[in-house]
């Protein structure tokens, strides 16, 4: 996993970060700072000619104390609803649930620091519980904050990020925007796993990046926004990071035969369009909805 940021304060030192990242960060123009399901395992190839991709800003990203995440609604979502925070299971401060473990209407007091366009902190959002969490099958957890989408809003002049509704498509541009480290990261999707193994956890039909989303610890709960229509596909989790295979911090993919492949370097993320139908009025996540398909407990 990209994993959550804790006790890494020799690194911290080095590199003159608050916390530092699991790793060093991406090949150069990989990465721009702030100053300014089930589908087939092949191989995205570029065509000859890409459309210029849309600006994509931290408008709506918040930076949680070990992870990235962002502000979330659905397409339905009213002015009035609390508003969610998507990030990753692991992510949680509970710990990573264990496998087949499901986390719902949890109390929760959580803070995050939601970002402006440019990646300045504008104000603080608390939580009142974990409206869901999970690690299996996917990796996300949704937040249900204290604040409305309308209050955040009002406050300070930032709307959520819309949830896609439609399983993403490789080629599609992509922004992975880390709240967290205040920097984006821009490939394509690659391609998608049938199943992509870690340690004791296992996802299905995971997002693959192409080399150039070189994400790093700290980026775990970005949004994987889609450039074209800045809509939010998917929450950033995991890479391999030595080549190991199917080890922690080293996800080997697993087709439906069941042959293992190991791609050292590469990133990860998971689909997000399949919570939508699971997010009811008033923003509760209603788990027997039609169409809502996440894990139950």
């Amino acid at each position: 996993m990209n994993k959550p940021l804790v006790g890494a304060f020799l690194a911290a030192l080095l590199l003159g970060a608050g916390v530092a990242p699991a790793v060093a960060a991406g090949p150069a123009g990989s990465t721009s700072e702030v100053s300014a399901a089930a589908a087939p395992q092949t191989k995205y190839t570029a065509p000859d000619t890409v459309p210029a991709a849309k600006a994509v800003t931290f408008a709506g990203t918040v930076a949680l104390s070990n992870c990235s995440g962002s502000v979330v609604r659905s397409p339905d979502a009213a002015p009035t609803d609390p508003a969610l925070a998507l990030s990753n299971g692991h992510c949680m401060e509970s710990g990573f649930p264990g496998p087949g473990e499901v986390v719902v209407d949890q109390p929760s007091s959580r803070t995050f620091t939601l970002l402006n366009a440019s990646g300045s902190g504008v104000g603080t959002l608390k939580a009142s519980k974990i409206a869901y969490g999970t690690m299996t099958d996917t990796d996300l957890s949704l937040y249900e904050l204290t604040s409305t989408y309308q209050q955040i809003e009002d406050s300070y002049g930032i709307q959520a990020l819309e949830l896609e509704t439609a399983h993403p498509t490789a080629g599609t541009a992509i922004t992975v925007a880390s709240g967290y480290w205040k920097r984006t990261y821009s490939c394509d999707i690659d391609g998608f796993v049938h199943q992509l193994k870690e340690g004791r956890w296992t996802w299905k039909d995971s997002v693959r990046y192409t080399p150039e989303c070189q994400t790093i610890g700290g980026t775990s709960g970005s949004p994987v926004i889609d450039d074209a229509t800045g809509k939010v596909v998917a929450v950033n989790n995991t890479g391999n990071e030595s080549g190991q295979e199917c080890t922690d911090n080293n996800p080997c993919e697993v087709d439906e035969n069941g042959e293992v492949t190991v791609r050292e370097g590469i990133n990860y993320a998971q689909q997000t369009y399949n919570m939508v139908p699971c997010i009811g009025a008033g923003s509760k996540i209603d788990l027997t909805r039609e169409g809502c398909a996440l894990p139950k407990p």
